[in-house]
C-alpha cells in the first residue's frame, strides 16, 4: 500500500490525474485480499495489484474510464456464474449485467473491485504521514442500501446515506481526517480502522448510517499501512546472509544478532536493516516485548550457549514462527537442555520448528532460506505444505460475500 500510495503522490507532484482502484471482496479463490490497492495516471502507468495479473487490463481500462467521469464505480470482474449465482450478486449491490465484466480469471474467483478517482483532500497529510512513517488506514464506503433490513430503519430515516467513495484517513495515534457524512459513523469506523492497523490487515465491514454494528446499510472497506513484519536471525553465518536477501523479498524487516564483533558487521550482511552485537537472548530481552504474530524469528547459530538461551527468550515472545537450525540429533540434545532449564517440552514442540524449514531437500545456504521462508509462509496459512497438483480445494484462503 505504502509503495501505490507514494506513486499517487509522485504523479501528484507531476501534474497528473490518477484513479484508484481498491478489492473491496473476492468470492471463490484469489490472490489479494480486501483492502488491496493499485492506482493508475493519466498516461497509463500502473502501480500496485489488485488481482495478481487475472484482471489488470480490464480495471486499467475502468481506472483511465474513472478519469473524465469522476464519480467512483463499483465493478464486478469475473464470470459470475462460476462462484455466486449471478441473481445474488445483482440484488446484493444493484448491478445490471452490463456492469459485471466477465474477463475469465485462470483463479476461478470473483472480484469486486471499487473505481474510484485519487484519493480526496487528505493527500497532503497522507504525504506526512509517510515521511513520518505513521502507520495509516483509508476506509472508503464501496456500497450502500437504502432499504435495508435493519434495526434502525426508524432511527435512521433522516440520515442521508454516505455517498459511495467518500473516505476516511484514520492514524495510528487515533487522528481523523475526512469524513463518511455523518460524524457517529465516522467515529465507529475511526474505531474499528485502528483495531485493523493493529491486525494490520485490510478488511470490510457493515454498518448502520449512524454506525450502528446490526445494520447493513453501508459497506466500508478498509485498507492498512502498516510497519513491515520483523525477522530475527540469530547467528551471523553465510546461511544467515542467504535468509536475509530471501527475506527481503517478502517485505520483511530484517535484524541479523550475533554476540561476535568479528563476524557481525553491515559489510558481511548488506542486505539486512540491522546487524547488531549482541547475544540473542539480551537482545530479546531489551526487544522482545514488540514482536507480535506476523514476526519470525530464525535461530542459526549452532552452538548451544547461543542456540538455546536464545530458544527460552523467544518463547517469551508472541512472535508467530520460532525456528532453529540444526540436525535432529542436535535438536534432541537441545530438548534435553532446556527440560533441564524447566523449559516446557510440549511448548517447545508446539512453537519451535525444529529443525527449521520444509523438508526439500535443500542443500546450499540459498537453498535452505527458501526452505526456511516456505515453513513461514505455510505455518501462517495453515497449511500442510504438499504440491498443489496433490492437493484438493482452493488455492487461496476462500472469501466470503454478504452483500
Amino acid at each position: 500500500m505504502i509503495e501505490v500510495i507514494e506513486r499517487v503522490l509522485a504523479w501528484r507532484a507531476q501534474g497528473k490525474r490518477c484513479a484508484l482502484a481498491t478489492v473491496v471482496a473476492v468470492e471463490g479463490s484469489g490472490p489479494r485480499e480486501p483492502g488491496a490497492l493499485m492506482a493508475v495516471s493519466e498516461d497509463g502507468e500502473v502501480a500496485g495489484s489488485v488481482s495478481g495479473g487475472c484482471v489488470e487490463g480490464a480495471v486499467v481500462a475502468e481506472a483511465l474510464q474513472r478519469l473524465d467521469a469522476p464519480e467512483p464505480v463499483l465493478r464486478t470482474f469475473g464470470i459470475l456464474g462460476s462462484t455466486t449465482p449471478r441473481e445474488a450478486t445483482t440484488l446484493a449491490f444493484g448491478f445490471s449485467d452490463d456492469q459485471a465484466v466477465a474477463v475469465g480469471l485462470t483463479c476461478g474467483g470473483t472480484f469486486h473491485i471499487l473505481v474510484q478517482p485519487e484519493l480526496p483532500n487528505y493527500l497532503d497529510r497522507l504525504a506526512e504521514a509517510l515521511r513520518e512513517e505513521t502507520p495509516f488506514a483509508i476506509a472508503t464506503v464501496y456500497a450502500v442500501n437504502e432499504d435495508p433490513d435493519s434495526y434502525f430503519a426508524d432511527e435512521n430515516s433522516d440520515v442521508p446515506v454516505p455517498a459511495v467513495g467518500s473516505s476516511l484517513l484514520v492514524l495510528g495515534d487515533g487522528e481523523v481526517v475526512g469524513s463518511l457524512g455523518n460524524p457517529d459513523l465516522d467515529r465507529v469506523v475511526a474505531r474499528d480502522a485502528v483495531g485493523v492497523l493493529r491486525q494490520g490487515q485490510g478488511t470490510r465491514r457493515e454498518y448502520g448510517r449512524k454506525g450502528q454494528s446490526r445494520s447493513r446499510e453501508v459497506a466500508v472497506v478498509m485498507a492498512v499501512s502498516v510497519e513491515p513484519p520483523k525477522m530475527l536471525i540469530f547467528g551471523a553465518v553465510d546461511f544467515s546472509d542467504a535468509l536475509a536477501q530471501a527475506a527481503k523479498l517478502l517485505g520483511y524487516h530484517v535484524v541479523v544478532v550475533d554476540a561476535r564483533s568479528v563476524f557481525a558487521t553491515k559489510e558481511r550482511f548488506p542486505k539486512a536493516d540491522e546487524v547488531v552485537v549482541s547475544w540473542p537472548n539480551d537482545y530479546l530481552f531489551e526487544c522482545g516485548a514488540t514482536l507480535d504474530e506476523r514476526d519470525s524469528i530464525c535461530i542459526l547459530t549452532h552452538d548451544p550457549k547461543f542456540d538455546v538461551p536464545a530458544i527460552e527468550a523467544s518463547l517469551a515472545t508472541k512472535a508467530g514462527y520460532i525456528g532453529v537450525m540444526g540436525s535432529r540429533r542436535t535438536q534432541e540434545d537441545r530438548m534435553m537442555r532446556l527440560a533441564a532449564d524447566g523449559v516446557s517440552i510440549e511448548e517447545v514442540r508446539n512453537r519451535v520448528s525444529g529443525p527449521i524449514g520444509l523438508d526439500l531437500g535443500a542443500r546450499t545456504p540459498q537453498e535452505t532460506a527458501i526452505s526456511i521462508l516456505a515453513e513461514i509462509i505455510a505455518r501462517r496459512e495453515r497449511r500442510m505444505a504438499g504440491p498443489l497438483s496433490e492437493t484438493q480445494g482452493p488455492i487461496h484462503t476462500e472469501g466470503v460475500m454478504t452483500w
